[in-house]
């Protein structure tokens, strides 16, 4: 007889364990678990639904119980609630959510897969309202579809500026809806610092997003949510999307140790405190490479790693625990946006000694039709050059670069090494010198002291302190927009007017994209200017930065019009 393996959730973890289970041993028993009715589905895919590009909910589902039996010989139990773990009886209780029934099932070996919860605090008035929803699995998106149709749902709001809440507001404004997102952080998205963050916002705010930003939700009425600020959002319908919390309380109850992340504890192998007991997926506490702590990450390809891993070592097959760096991407209208490693937050809050570049370079040679400018940051760590993170985000493939970020984070890259990297090119695709070796060179020209720079963040301080700001664009992009202190001097000219630009005083130089006002401050510092310094994102990252402050906040404006091509 081989080894029973019970198996206690789906989806990408304990679908996953089981599949490997599988191949592994012909002979061993195994069943899986699930609280609902598919035990197997596309949970990234769910808020496509919405607008109708995942057009039927039933293809949200990839694999029944009848196709498990069939296909692998693995015993798939839709609507069973695994109760209770009994470790010194190796047991567990599961009660048939439809019948009520209750059974005990022994193990040779139990993984865990749970996953995480939908956060609803129970603080917020009407949080429980029948017209209030989360987005986990198949059910819960039948449920709000089926609200918004039947009800004719004009407004909704989205409680959440994460993954889900963007994607859900997305598919809902291409339905047709009136969207407010609301976030109680100043910024959506995360994985992004602010001065990134910023295109997301300009994007949502032109596809007509309602995007509120720094306010959270008090109350949800009939057909309004109330803000903490006292300001209301017209809304019949509510998805909260704030976070998601591991589901621990299966393995708390049965004295498995949790982590200080508030997560299911595990080793290397993915086994907890019980050796006949492993945990992988969302509810788990997971290693983060760069900062050597621990962490926890709520993706699908961490977790069917983790899931393979477990499920090897219970054979004996050793596994490399490379820990993980964060690695995403996700679409918002025609934008697309995908990090990598460590951002600023991260940085400062671990104590981490960086410095960063920020690049605007074309994705693909200009001549190319669809040839547009990818907005690019690079994360190093200093004085290695050892890179940390990066995020990217235009319109073009965002992804491609960003995972070759990620491998060169996976293998301990630096900047040096980022440089020399040898990647694919033709005129479609991408240029001779690609995003990201363009981002390794000025890097490294930082690193290593050839020239200074700041960032957009520090721009509008640098105008209201009358700082000398050099715009070294032609004359005719200078007219369709600039910052408002900014003394226009070409490049093809500023050879000529170089007594226009003290030297005793700070001088700083910005173009469109920091490539023409970087030649013109090699200019200036070869004929001696020492006070040169350029403005890292130029215009097109100023005018992105200040267009939400300005618009959204009200602020003074300090750049004329917002030209961001």
């Amino acid at each position: 007889m081989g080894k029973k393996v019970l198996i206690v959730g789906g989806v990408a973890g304990g679908a996953s364990v089981a599949a490997r289970v599988r191949r592994l041993d012909g002979q061993a028993e195994v069943i899986m678990f699930e609280k609902g009715p598919n035990v197997s589905f596309s949970n990234c895919s769910l808020p496509y639904h919405l607008s109708g590009i995942v057009e039927n909910a039933d293809s949200l589902v990839l694999m029944d119980p009848l196709q498990f039996k069939n296909q692998y010989d693995i015993e798939a139990r839709v609507n069973s609630e695994v109760l209770k773990i009994s470790r010194e009886e190796k047991n567990v209780l599961v009660r048939n959510v439809e019948t009520g029934e209750e059974y005990t099932e022994s193990y040779d070996k139990l993984f865990l897969s749970p996953g995480a919860n939908a956060i609803t605090p129970r603080s917020i008035e009407g949080i429980t309202s029948k017209h209030v929803f989360t987005v986990r699995n198949v059910v819960d998106i039948r449920r709000l579809q089926s609200y918004l149709l039947e009800n004719e749902v004009e407004n909704v709001a989205v409680v959440g500026g994460g993954f889900i809440g963007v994607e859900v507001a997305e598919n809902l404004k291409m339905a047709g809806r009136n969207v407010s997102l609301i976030e109680a952080l100043d910024q959506i998205m995360a994985p992004f610092d602010y001065d990134m963050a910023q295109i997301l916002h300009k994007e949502m705010m032109d596809n007509g997003i309602d995007l509120i930003l720094s306010d959270g939700v008090k109350a949800i009425h009939d057909s309004e949510v109330e803000l903490a600020s006292g300001n209301r959002v017209k809304a019949e319908a509510v998805v909260m999307a704030i976070g998601v919390a591991p589901e621990t309380s299966l393995a708390r109850e049965a004295g498995l140790e949790i982590g200080i992340t508030g997560a299911i504890r595990v080793d290397h192998n993915y086994l907890t405190n019980d050796p006949d007991i492993y945990a992988v997926g969302d509810a788990i506490e997971v290693f983060h490479k760069l900062t050597g702590k621990p962490t926890r990450l709520a993706l699908a390809g961490p977790a069917q790693r983790q899931a393979r891993a477990a499920a090897d070592h219970m054979y004996g097959i050793p596994h490399n625990n490379n820990g993980v760096i964060g690695s995403s991407v996700v679409r918002i209208f025609e934008i697309n946006a995908a990090s990598t490693g460590l951002n600023e937050k991260n940085l400062k809050a671990a104590g981490m000694n960086y410095d960063f570049v920020y690049v605007i370079p074309g994705d693909m040679v200009g001549l190319m039709p669809e040839s547009q400018p990818m907005h690019f940051k690079l994360i190093y760590e200093v004085p290695t050059g050892k890179i940390l993170g990066a995020q990217a985000i235009g319109k073009g493939n965002v992804d491609k670069r960003i995972d070759v970020i990620a491998t060169m984070i996976t293998m301990g890259g630096t900047l040096e090494d980022l440089k020399e990297l040898e990647l694919c090119y033709a005129p479609p695709f991408g240029t001779a010198k690609d995003v990201v070796n363009f981002a390794a060179l000025v890097g490294l020209n930082i690193l290593y002291g050839r020239y200074r720079q700041v960032p957009v963040t520090k721009v509008r301080e640098l105008v209201e302190e009358g700082a000398f700001i050099v715009d070294v664009r032609e004359p005719h992009e200078y007219s369709r927009g600039h910052l408002t202190t900014a003394v226009n001097i070409p490049l093809s000219q500023i050879r000529n007017r170089f007594d226009e630009i003290p030297k005793d005083q700070p001088v700083y130089l910005h173009c469109r994209s920091s490539q023409r006002s970087y030649n013109a401050l090699l200019a200036l510092q070869n004929a001696g200017y020492d006070n040169v310094v350029n403005i890292a994102g130029s215009y097109l990252g100023i005018s992105l930065y200040e267009y939400f402050n300005d618009v959204k906040l009200g602020r003074e404006k300090i750049v004329t019009a917002y030209n961001f091509r």
